[in-house]
């Protein structure tokens, strides 16, 4: 018996595709020894054609020829090359599926048939082994959503991975303007975003890309989009097509600098859709935005035609203007007819008059032809069929006396109850959203999905380097789209995770319904389309396939396909003599305006007046202790601490924590020093300060004051705020009655406290969800338990709902057994809850659990049973 075709929940695997291996974080750093004999950096051509400067044409801003080479004069855009982690794997399937339970009216059924561990097992000979494969041995394929800048992830594809000419489309949706709202988003709970202070983003990374992109408005605005659509040109099929998504405020620019990179041969269409909501003017207002669609190659693009059912109101419908009723009369239509066509009388047909002449005559279509005793010539042109297709149609009734000398084509209007779909997208308002809106700059699925429908078919490739709520994903999902999508930001990769985790799609027939092959596509609705020719030739008609109709199987839902979530290598030394002035100016700046904040408001616990206030911070030459400083116990003792203080504008890697734990074990005794404080914006998930606190040393993440990053973003100064410490989760593993089984609870959260010398508990209401990997190997974090227990309750009851709706279904019948599959309540109420469903008690047995916070940070924490 195949236990998955029981299962109401489906997925799309793409089995038959293949990605290039790449280390997971725990084995970051492993790659160097491929990596090493690859370009530290790619070199592309910025413009589809050369020209001459100040000659030809250009769309010319400040900072255009930034990548000069001074001695070449070459303008190649050059993008450092870093490498890709797989961060963790999650199957939503099978995530989903455990949440079912197989019942027998006579006795239960194994859920151990039904649910088998499905998860891949690469199984390596030695270390070396696994290393050599990196970049070179083709890994199943995954979906992926990485966090990291758009320019050097797509870099890395394209030198690392090898995936030029590799992606069918790419959607960017890039900031509409400088204002914070339309740029980024403070928790994953709230998307509502000021343009003031209290709405700055706290993530450097989204600091720095916005300083990027608006440090010199429009021109670095152009300098930012122009690099990222030189990549996206090398990384599309010849037959591939670019869409970018913009408002009126900067579609014109937008439109010349794809004309530099693709060509202007190129461009496809301008579309114009009408956007949820229109904004408020002084003068008329502005209830659209555009879709600008360049192709690779226009000579072999690929394109899918879309047609809209036709209106009698509007479009090409509202020239349908006559009426022949029952008895052979004509009439012009009625507006109540019009408005409810099933007024008309019963057997009345609604046509207009068509052209029945071509602009392209022969010898068998140029004739003079009489009709209804009256003569009729083509003029200087040919009728669109011979003598016979002519007297076909007479026979058919579809000749009309038209005003003139020439006769007409009676077009009816069942002939086709479709016209093909423009570039004027009047009907992506309101209802361009499939749910309600989790992200501030969340875009709507109707226009991305006419897109990606266009111009791929189920299997190929979509890329979008601006994932914010994972929009282009989730439709690529629905549609059986492969597909990369890239994000800055930790709070919008988790709101795309999450979206993306607890989808819930039609199920869509195959084609190849015996092999499940979705590269053959889905079964999809046709319509007849009648024309002239196949009147005239007595054919039969037409059928006009409708891509976004396939067929739906109504008793199964489907679920999205395995992604893994991904970061860019963070960990990135540089020689001191390598760095310029300027930057090392502003590193030495940076420094004394973090010793400054030591020294006025220092570091606090969290809680009112409990603070380490320091005096006589001296730097340190030493490239992972960077500070040492003074500071006063509740006792009034003396004591030393070393700093070590991360990038300005990034994450601290777990590497920088060994390293400077190491410098600091070496320099310590000697001291007498006892706290290392890691100064950092943001953290490596797998940085627990427990693992690293042994004997009388204390290690704390510390959390920068974000006022350090935002220097110049802020609309008044604030007064200097201290830096905090950073809670760890308070998980333990907890003994089931019986003794058999185990489950993981998050019991808090801890703090320390450098003034009492202790560790505090604080609240867990900022936990987003946490996940749990309940037979971690220690290379790679599987997600097989997912709980939303910070969501929403509201949100988290209709997936529940939409779950259930297939629920109740019978089965194949065994033995004389009606197996009946039912969402298991025990589990489920796990789902919502700090504690997870049952383990199986095994000594040694190791358990991952990784806790998201509202505001994207992640903390990651393994356990083992021991007995």
């Amino acid at each position: 018996m195949n236990n998955k075709n029981i299962m109401p929940v489906g997925a799309i695997n793409h089995d038959d595709e293949h990605r290039a291996s790449i280390p997971t974080t725990e084995l970051a750093g492993e790659e160097s020894l491929v990596a090493e004999n690859m370009s530290p950096e790619g070199q592309y051509k910025q413009f589809k054609h050369e020209f001459d400067r100040g000659r030809d044409p250009e769309l010319y801003w400040l900072g255009k020829y930034k990548n000069d080479n001074d001695e070449t004069k070459s303008s190649d855009l050059r993008v450092d090359t870093r490498s890709l982690y797989r961060h963790e794997e999650i199957r939503p399937e099978m995530l989903i599926n455990q949440l079912y339970t197989l019942k027998a009216d006579e006795k239960a059924a194994c859920m151990a048939s039904l649910f088998g561990n499905d998860m891949p097992k690469t199984v390596y000979e030695d270390e070396l082994q696994r290393i050599t494969e990196y970049y070179q041995h083709n890994a199943d394929w995954r979906n992926r959503l990485i966090q990291g800048d758009s320019l050097l992830v797509m870099n890395s594809l394209l030198q690392r991975e090898g995936m030029a000419g590799r992606v069918q489309m790419v959607y960017i949706d890039p900031p509409y303007g400088i204002k914070y709202g339309s740029n980024w988003q403070m928790k994953l709970n709230n998307r509502d975003v000021k343009d003031n202070d209290e709405s700055l983003t706290g993530e450097p990374e989204m600091i720095k890309a916005f300083r990027d992109t608006w440090e010199l408005g429009i021109h670095s605005y152009l300098s930012y989009l122009r690099d990222r659509l030189v990549l996206a040109r090398e990384l599309l099929t010849e037959s591939g097509s670019c869409f970018v998504q913009i408002s009126d405020d900067n579609v014109h620019l937008v439109r010349n600098l794809m004309d530099e990179v693709f060509g202007s041969e190129n461009f496809v269409s301008q579309i114009i859709y009408n956007r949820t909501a229109g904004f408020a003017t002084n003068t008329i207002g502005n209830v659209a935005d555009y879709i600008l669609w360049f192709s690779k190659n226009k000579e072999v693009i690929k394109f899918n035609k879309l047609f809209v059912n036709k209106s009698l109101l509007h479009g090409a419908g509202a020239k349908y203007n006559w009426v022949e009723e029952k008895d052979g009369s004509i009439r012009s239509i009625k507006l109540e007819e019009r408005l409810n066509p099933s007024l008309l009388p019963e057997g009345a047909i609604i046509f207009r008059n068509g052209p029945i002449t071509s602009q392209t005559p022969s010898e068998t279509t140029v004739f003079n032809y009489t009709y209804k005793g009256k003569v009729y010539s083509p003029g200087k042109r040919g009728w669109s069929t011979n003598l016979n297709g002519m007297q076909t149609l007479e026979l058919k009734g579809r000749l009309l006396e038209s005003s003139g000398k020439t006769l007409g084509y009676k077009l009816c209007y069942n002939d086709f109850p479709c016209v093909e779909l423009n570039n004027l997208w009047q009907d992506t308002g309101s209802g361009g959203f499939v749910e309600e809106k989790i992200y501030v700059v969340q875009s709507g699925t109707k226009p991305i999905q006419r897109c990606m429908l266009m111009c791929t078919d189920p299997g190929d490739l979509v890329l979008d380097p601006t994932c914010g709520s994972g929009t282009t994903a989730y439709v690529a999902e629905q549609w059986g789209r492969r597909w990369i999508t890239i994000d800055t930001s930790r709070i919008a990769l988790n709101i795309a995770k999450k979206r993306l985790t607890t989808a819930v799609f039609p199920y869509y027939e195959l084609f190849d319904k015996e092999n499940g092959n979705i590269r053959q596509g889905f079964v999809y609705k046709t319509v007849p389309h009648i024309t002239l020719k196949s009147l005239a030739n007595d054919l039969e008609p037409d059928e006009e396939i409708l891509y976004d109709q396939p067929k739906e199987d109504k008793k199964k839902i489907r679920v999205a396909g395995p992604f893994t979530v991904e970061t860019l290598q963070s960990f990135h030394v540089i020689n001191p003599d390598a760095i310029g002035v300027d930057e090392r100016n502003e590193t030495e700046g940076f420094q004394e305006r973090i010793f400054a904040h030591l020294k006025s408001s220092g570091i606090r616990n969290g809680a009112k007046n409990e603070q380490a206030v320091f005096y006589n911070i001296e730097p340190v030459a030493n490239p992972y202790l960077n500070a040492k400083g003074y500071y006063k116990d509740a006792e009034g003792k003396e004591r030393l601490a070393y700093f070590h203080i991360g990038p300005k504008f990034g994450t601290v890697s777990k590497r920088a924590v060994t390293e400077s734990l190491k410098e600091f074990r070496s320099v310590a005794p000697y001291e007498g020093a006892s706290w290392l404080c890691i100064l950092g914006f943001s953290f490596e998930d797998n940085i627990n300060e427990k693992d690293y606190n042994l004997g009388s040393f204390v290690v704390s993440k510390v959390r920068m004051h974000d006022d350090l990053m935002q220097d110049g973003l802020l609309k008044k100064d604030r007064g200097a705020g201290a830096f905090i410490t950073i809670g760890e989760p308070d998980i333990a593993i907890v003994e089931d009655e019986g003794g058999k089984t185990v489950h993981v609870e998050i019991q808090g959260l801890d703090i320390y406290d450098p003034i009492k010398d202790i560790v505090k508990p604080r609240s867990v209401e900022d936990i987003a969800y946490w996940e749990i990997d309940d037979d971690y190997n220690g290379e790679q974090f599987i997600v097989r338990g997912l709980h939303f227990c910070g969501g929403s309750k509201k949100e988290f009851d209709a997936w529940k709902k939409g779950l259930q709706s297939v629920a109740p279904k019978a089965t194949k019948k065994k033995a004389e057994s009606t197996l009946r599959l039912l969402l298991n309540e025990e589990l489920w109420d796990t789902l919502y809850d700090f504690r997870s469903q049952p383990i199986e008690r095994r000594k040694g047995r190791k358990i991952a659990v990784r806790v998201i916070s509202q505001f994207g940070e992640e903390s990651t924490k393994v356990l083992t049973i021991e007995k």
